[in-house]
Protein backbone atom coordinates (compact mmCIF):
# COMPACT_ATOMS: atom_id res chain seq x y z
CA UNK A 1 0.00 0.00 0.00
CA UNK A 2 2.59 2.19 0.65
CA UNK A 3 4.20 1.57 -2.61
CA UNK A 4 0.94 2.65 -4.35
CA UNK A 5 0.50 5.78 -2.32
CA UNK A 6 4.24 6.86 -3.17
CA UNK A 7 3.30 6.11 -6.73
CA UNK A 8 1.02 8.83 -7.08
CA UNK A 9 2.72 10.89 -4.43
CA UNK A 10 5.95 10.84 -7.36
CA UNK A 11 3.43 11.63 -10.37
CA UNK A 12 1.92 14.67 -8.35
CA UNK A 13 5.39 16.59 -7.39
CA UNK A 14 6.18 15.78 -10.69
CA UNK A 15 3.56 16.81 -12.57
CA UNK A 16 2.73 20.04 -10.14
CA UNK A 17 6.42 20.98 -9.87
CA UNK A 18 6.09 20.35 -6.01
CA UNK A 19 8.71 21.87 -4.31
CA UNK A 20 9.98 23.47 -1.09
CA UNK A 21 13.31 24.80 -2.25
CA UNK A 22 11.68 25.79 -5.86
CA UNK A 23 8.92 27.80 -2.91
CA UNK A 24 11.52 29.58 -1.18
CA UNK A 25 13.55 30.51 -4.38
CA UNK A 26 10.35 31.69 -5.82
CA UNK A 27 9.95 33.82 -3.19
CA UNK A 28 13.41 35.23 -2.58
CA UNK A 29 14.33 35.73 -6.62
CA UNK A 30 11.09 36.58 -7.88
CA UNK A 31 8.38 37.28 -5.12
CA UNK A 32 6.35 34.56 -6.81
CA UNK A 33 4.20 32.76 -3.86
CA UNK A 34 2.67 30.63 -5.72
CA UNK A 35 4.74 27.20 -5.37
CA UNK A 36 4.16 28.46 -1.49
CA UNK A 37 0.57 28.85 -1.74
CA UNK A 38 0.63 24.49 -3.06
CA UNK A 39 2.65 24.23 0.40
CA UNK A 40 0.38 25.54 2.73
CA UNK A 41 -2.24 24.28 0.69
CA UNK A 42 -0.71 20.66 1.03
CA UNK A 43 0.00 21.31 4.77
CA UNK A 44 -3.48 22.32 5.50
CA UNK A 45 -4.65 19.12 4.03
CA UNK A 46 -2.17 16.94 5.95
CA UNK A 47 -3.00 18.79 9.44
CA UNK A 48 -6.64 18.83 8.92
CA UNK A 49 -6.60 15.28 8.12
CA UNK A 50 -4.91 14.29 10.66
CA UNK A 51 -6.36 16.36 13.66
CA UNK A 52 -9.39 14.70 12.46
CA UNK A 53 -8.36 11.26 12.78
CA UNK A 54 -6.61 11.84 16.14
CA UNK A 55 -10.03 13.89 17.50
CA UNK A 56 -11.71 10.76 16.26
CA UNK A 57 -8.64 8.67 18.71
CA UNK A 58 -8.08 6.65 15.45
CA UNK A 59 -4.69 7.76 16.22
CA UNK A 60 -2.31 8.92 18.87
CA UNK A 61 0.73 11.30 17.74
CA UNK A 62 2.21 10.85 20.81
CA UNK A 63 2.81 7.51 19.55
CA UNK A 64 5.38 9.18 16.48
CA UNK A 65 8.79 10.01 16.31
CA UNK A 66 7.95 13.72 17.01
CA UNK A 67 7.07 12.46 20.30
CA UNK A 68 10.35 13.58 22.56
CA UNK A 69 11.06 13.47 26.21
CA UNK A 70 12.32 17.38 25.15
CA UNK A 71 12.98 19.68 22.72
CA UNK A 72 16.33 18.96 21.13
CA UNK A 73 16.73 22.55 20.22
CA UNK A 74 20.35 22.08 19.03
CA UNK A 75 19.91 19.86 16.47
CA UNK A 76 16.62 20.93 15.08
CA UNK A 77 18.45 24.09 14.26
CA UNK A 78 21.97 22.85 13.36
CA UNK A 79 20.25 19.86 11.39
CA UNK A 80 17.95 21.97 9.91
CA UNK A 81 20.14 24.81 8.71
CA UNK A 82 22.27 22.04 7.49
CA UNK A 83 19.48 20.66 5.60
CA UNK A 84 18.21 23.88 3.90
CA UNK A 85 21.93 24.97 2.54
CA UNK A 86 22.38 21.34 1.33
CA UNK A 87 18.85 21.68 -0.16
CA UNK A 88 19.92 24.66 -2.18
CA UNK A 89 23.27 23.64 -3.37
CA UNK A 90 21.68 20.55 -4.53
CA UNK A 91 18.50 22.18 -6.45
CA UNK A 92 16.27 20.28 -4.97
CA UNK A 93 15.51 18.00 -1.08
CA UNK A 94 15.16 14.62 -0.81
CA UNK A 95 11.89 13.60 -3.00
CA UNK A 96 12.56 16.50 -5.31
CA UNK A 97 16.03 14.68 -6.20
CA UNK A 98 14.22 11.46 -6.58
CA UNK A 99 11.88 12.71 -8.72
CA UNK A 100 14.27 14.62 -11.00
CA UNK A 101 16.10 11.43 -11.54
CA UNK A 102 13.21 9.60 -12.52
CA UNK A 103 13.28 12.05 -15.34
CA UNK A 104 16.47 11.44 -16.57
CA UNK A 105 18.80 13.50 -14.21
CA UNK A 106 21.60 11.97 -13.30
CA UNK A 107 22.81 14.74 -10.67
CA UNK A 108 20.27 13.90 -8.40
CA UNK A 109 21.90 10.36 -8.46
CA UNK A 110 24.72 11.77 -7.35
CA UNK A 111 23.44 13.90 -4.69
CA UNK A 112 21.24 10.75 -3.61
CA UNK A 113 24.28 8.50 -3.40
CA UNK A 114 26.02 11.42 -0.97
CA UNK A 115 23.04 12.04 1.18
CA UNK A 116 22.21 8.19 1.73
CA UNK A 117 25.87 7.69 2.73
CA UNK A 118 25.65 10.46 5.17
CA UNK A 119 23.05 10.07 6.79
CA UNK A 120 23.87 6.35 7.62
CA UNK A 121 27.06 7.62 8.82
CA UNK A 122 24.93 10.13 10.82
CA UNK A 123 22.83 7.50 12.05
CA UNK A 124 25.05 4.84 12.77
CA UNK A 125 28.57 6.21 11.96
CA UNK A 126 31.10 8.37 12.79
CA UNK A 127 28.88 11.44 12.46
CA UNK A 128 26.44 9.45 15.26
CA UNK A 129 28.49 10.21 18.06
CA UNK A 130 28.67 14.04 17.30
CA UNK A 131 25.23 13.93 17.20
CA UNK A 132 24.41 12.12 19.90
CA UNK A 133 27.10 13.38 22.40
CA UNK A 134 27.10 16.94 20.49
CA UNK A 135 23.99 18.13 19.31
CA UNK A 136 21.09 15.77 21.13
CA UNK A 137 22.21 16.29 24.65
CA UNK A 138 20.90 20.10 24.01
CA UNK A 139 17.34 19.52 25.43
CA UNK A 140 14.63 21.55 27.04
CA UNK A 141 12.62 19.78 28.79
CA UNK A 142 8.60 20.19 28.68
CA UNK A 143 5.93 19.09 31.35
CA UNK A 144 3.81 16.98 28.45
CA UNK A 145 4.34 16.15 24.87
CA UNK A 146 5.92 18.20 22.26
CA UNK A 147 2.69 19.24 20.43
CA UNK A 148 0.76 22.34 20.17
CA UNK A 149 -2.62 20.96 20.84
CA UNK A 150 -1.27 19.62 24.26
CA UNK A 151 -0.27 22.95 25.53
CA UNK A 152 -3.50 24.78 24.27
CA UNK A 153 -5.09 21.89 25.76
CA UNK A 154 -3.07 22.74 29.18
CA UNK A 155 -4.26 26.31 28.86
CA UNK A 156 -7.19 25.78 28.32
CA UNK A 157 -7.44 23.33 30.50
CA UNK A 158 -10.06 21.11 28.30
CA UNK A 159 -9.93 17.36 26.27
CA UNK A 160 -6.52 17.19 24.95
CA UNK A 161 -8.27 14.68 21.91
CA UNK A 162 -11.08 17.41 21.21
CA UNK A 163 -8.58 20.24 21.60
CA UNK A 164 -5.88 18.81 19.13
CA UNK A 165 -8.69 18.64 16.46
CA UNK A 166 -9.63 22.04 16.86
CA UNK A 167 -6.70 23.75 16.55
CA UNK A 168 -5.24 21.65 14.15
CA UNK A 169 -8.68 22.97 12.45
CA UNK A 170 -8.07 26.42 12.94
CA UNK A 171 -4.24 26.20 12.03
CA UNK A 172 -5.55 24.40 8.38
CA UNK A 173 -8.45 26.92 8.02
CA UNK A 174 -5.46 29.87 8.21
CA UNK A 175 -3.29 28.53 5.38
CA UNK A 176 -5.93 27.15 3.51
CA UNK A 177 -7.80 30.51 3.17
CA UNK A 178 -3.88 32.23 2.34
CA UNK A 179 -3.12 29.75 -0.32
CA UNK A 180 -5.82 29.46 -2.30
CA UNK A 181 -7.37 32.43 -4.29
CA UNK A 182 -10.90 31.84 -5.90
CA UNK A 183 -9.80 33.32 -8.97
CA UNK A 184 -7.72 31.08 -9.56
CA UNK A 185 -8.17 27.87 -11.52
CA UNK A 186 -8.19 25.29 -8.29
CA UNK A 187 -6.04 22.52 -10.45
CA UNK A 188 -4.06 24.21 -12.58
CA UNK A 189 -2.56 26.81 -10.37
CA UNK A 190 -1.21 23.26 -8.14
CA UNK A 191 -4.14 23.85 -5.25
CA UNK A 192 -5.37 20.58 -6.31
CA UNK A 193 -2.49 18.32 -6.74
CA UNK A 194 -0.96 19.99 -3.70
CA UNK A 195 -4.36 18.76 -1.81
CA UNK A 196 -3.34 15.86 -2.73
CA UNK A 197 -0.50 15.41 -1.40
CA UNK A 198 -1.34 16.32 1.81
CA UNK A 199 -4.14 14.10 1.68
CA UNK A 200 -1.51 10.71 0.61
CA UNK A 201 0.60 12.21 3.46
CA UNK A 202 -2.20 11.53 5.97
CA UNK A 203 -3.35 8.30 4.14
CA UNK A 204 0.20 7.33 5.33
CA UNK A 205 -0.43 8.15 8.98
CA UNK A 206 -3.63 6.24 8.51
CA UNK A 207 -1.40 2.76 7.31
CA UNK A 208 1.01 2.96 10.14
CA UNK A 209 -1.10 3.87 12.81
CA UNK A 210 -4.75 1.97 12.39
CA UNK A 211 -3.88 -0.57 9.43
CA UNK A 212 -0.83 -1.82 10.82
CA UNK A 213 -0.62 -1.38 14.18
CA UNK A 214 -1.45 -4.06 16.50
CA UNK A 215 -2.48 -3.91 20.16
CA UNK A 216 -0.82 -6.80 21.08
CA UNK A 217 1.68 -8.66 19.57
CA UNK A 218 1.70 -12.64 19.70
CA UNK A 219 5.70 -12.40 21.04
CA UNK A 220 5.89 -9.12 23.08
CA UNK A 221 2.76 -8.74 23.99
CA UNK A 222 2.79 -5.25 23.56
CA UNK A 223 1.36 -3.15 20.83
CA UNK A 224 3.59 -2.67 17.74
CA UNK A 225 3.22 -0.46 14.48
CA UNK A 226 4.07 -2.92 11.82
CA UNK A 227 6.38 -2.29 8.59
CA UNK A 228 7.91 0.82 10.53
CA UNK A 229 11.83 1.35 11.15
CA UNK A 230 11.35 3.14 14.11
CA UNK A 231 8.26 0.76 15.48
CA UNK A 232 6.34 3.84 15.63
CA UNK A 233 3.52 5.73 13.62
CA UNK A 234 5.47 6.93 10.81
CA UNK A 235 4.41 8.47 7.80
CA UNK A 236 6.06 10.61 4.53
CA UNK A 237 9.91 11.08 4.68
CA UNK A 238 12.71 10.42 1.99
CA UNK A 239 16.31 10.71 3.71
CA UNK A 240 16.72 8.01 5.65
CA UNK A 241 14.95 5.49 3.88
CA UNK A 242 17.16 6.37 0.97
CA UNK A 243 20.10 5.52 3.46
CA UNK A 244 18.36 2.37 4.56
CA UNK A 245 18.48 1.40 0.65
CA UNK A 246 22.13 1.72 0.59
CA UNK A 247 22.54 -0.03 3.54
CA UNK A 248 20.54 -3.29 2.35
CA UNK A 249 22.05 -3.47 -0.77
CA UNK A 250 25.26 -3.84 0.92
CA UNK A 251 24.44 -6.35 3.81
CA UNK A 252 20.87 -7.57 2.76
CA UNK A 253 22.36 -11.10 2.87
CA UNK A 254 23.21 -10.79 6.76
CA UNK A 255 19.38 -12.18 7.69
CA UNK A 256 18.54 -8.84 9.92
CA UNK A 257 17.39 -6.65 7.23
CA UNK A 258 13.75 -6.02 6.72
CA UNK A 259 12.02 -3.83 4.24
CA UNK A 260 9.91 -1.08 5.99
CA UNK A 261 7.01 1.63 4.48
CA UNK A 262 9.56 3.98 4.01
CA UNK A 263 11.85 2.10 1.97
CA UNK A 264 9.16 1.02 -0.28
CA UNK A 265 8.24 4.56 -0.93
CA UNK A 266 11.57 5.66 -2.43
CA UNK A 267 11.06 2.84 -5.02
CA UNK A 268 7.21 4.13 -5.61
CA UNK A 269 8.38 8.05 -5.95
CA UNK A 270 10.33 6.78 -8.58
CA UNK A 271 8.02 4.75 -10.74
CA UNK A 272 5.42 7.95 -10.00
CA UNK A 273 7.71 10.15 -11.50
CA UNK A 274 9.26 8.22 -14.05
CA UNK A 275 5.71 7.50 -15.09
CA UNK A 276 4.67 11.08 -15.41
CA UNK A 277 8.02 12.39 -17.29
CA UNK A 278 7.41 9.51 -20.15
CA UNK A 279 3.46 10.33 -20.73
CA UNK A 280 4.55 14.33 -20.65
CA UNK A 281 7.10 13.68 -23.05
CA UNK A 282 9.84 15.59 -20.53
CA UNK A 283 12.21 12.53 -20.24
CA UNK A 284 15.70 13.74 -21.05
CA UNK A 285 19.20 12.74 -19.81
CA UNK A 286 21.13 15.06 -18.01
CA UNK A 287 24.45 15.37 -16.12
CA UNK A 288 27.11 17.27 -14.82
CA UNK A 289 29.27 19.65 -17.40
CA UNK A 290 31.45 20.95 -15.05
CA UNK A 291 33.29 20.42 -12.12
CA UNK A 292 32.48 22.83 -9.65
CA UNK A 293 28.67 21.71 -10.39
CA UNK A 294 29.69 18.22 -9.76
CA UNK A 295 31.07 19.61 -5.85
CA UNK A 296 28.17 22.06 -5.56
CA UNK A 297 25.86 18.84 -5.83
CA UNK A 298 28.11 15.98 -3.78
CA UNK A 299 28.32 19.23 -1.33
CA UNK A 300 24.46 19.83 -1.05
CA UNK A 301 23.97 16.01 -0.29
CA UNK A 302 26.03 15.39 2.24
CA UNK A 303 24.42 18.49 4.32
CA UNK A 304 21.21 16.94 3.51
CA UNK A 305 21.96 13.16 4.83
CA UNK A 306 23.39 15.11 7.88
CA UNK A 307 20.76 17.82 8.30
CA UNK A 308 17.79 15.50 7.97
CA UNK A 309 18.71 12.45 10.35
CA UNK A 310 20.32 15.77 12.75
CA UNK A 311 17.02 17.75 12.74
CA UNK A 312 14.66 13.95 12.62
CA UNK A 313 13.63 14.40 8.92
CA UNK A 314 13.68 16.47 5.61
CA UNK A 315 11.55 19.02 4.39
CA UNK A 316 8.94 16.47 4.07
CA UNK A 317 10.10 14.04 6.99
CA UNK A 318 9.99 17.43 9.56
CA UNK A 319 7.96 19.49 6.97
CA UNK A 320 4.40 18.36 5.67
CA UNK A 321 4.43 14.89 8.13
CA UNK A 322 5.90 16.42 11.19
CA UNK A 323 4.17 19.91 11.27
CA UNK A 324 0.71 17.69 10.18
CA UNK A 325 1.45 16.22 13.85
CA UNK A 326 1.84 20.06 14.97
CA UNK A 327 4.85 18.92 16.37
CA UNK A 328 7.06 22.02 18.05
CA UNK A 329 10.35 20.43 16.59
CA UNK A 330 8.74 20.32 13.34
CA UNK A 331 8.07 24.26 13.66
CA UNK A 332 11.77 24.61 15.32
CA UNK A 333 13.49 22.29 12.23
CA UNK A 334 11.24 24.04 9.43
CA UNK A 335 12.38 27.43 10.62
CA UNK A 336 15.91 26.71 10.74
CA UNK A 337 15.77 24.62 6.87
CA UNK A 338 14.15 27.76 5.69
CA UNK A 339 16.33 30.06 7.36
CA UNK A 340 19.77 28.09 5.73
CA UNK A 341 17.71 28.23 2.44
CA UNK A 342 17.20 32.38 2.11
CA UNK A 343 20.74 32.83 3.01
CA UNK A 344 22.12 30.22 0.74
CA UNK A 345 19.92 31.86 -2.02
CA UNK A 346 20.76 35.33 -0.82
CA UNK A 347 24.46 34.28 -0.98
CA UNK A 348 24.34 32.67 -4.49
CA UNK A 349 23.03 36.01 -5.60
CA UNK A 350 25.24 38.06 -4.75
CA UNK A 351 28.49 35.98 -6.44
Amino acid sequence: MAFFLAVGFGALVHRSQFCTMGAISDLVVTGDTRRLRQWAAALAVSMLSVGLMQGQGWIDVANTIYNTSGLMWMSALVGGFCFGVGMVLASGCASKSLVRLAAGNLKSLVVLLCMGVTALATMRGALAVFRVQGLDVWQWDWAGRGFVGDWVSMWLGTDLWLTSAWTAALLALILWLWAWRPSERFWNEGIGPASVLGLLVASMWWLTGVWGWVPEHPDTLESVFLGTSSARMESMSFTAPVGYWLDALQYWSDGSKRMTVGMMMVPGVLLGAWLSALLQGSFRWEGFRQTSDLVRHMLGGCLMGFGAVTAMGCTIGQGLSGLSTLSLMSILAMLAIAAGAYLTLQWEMRQ
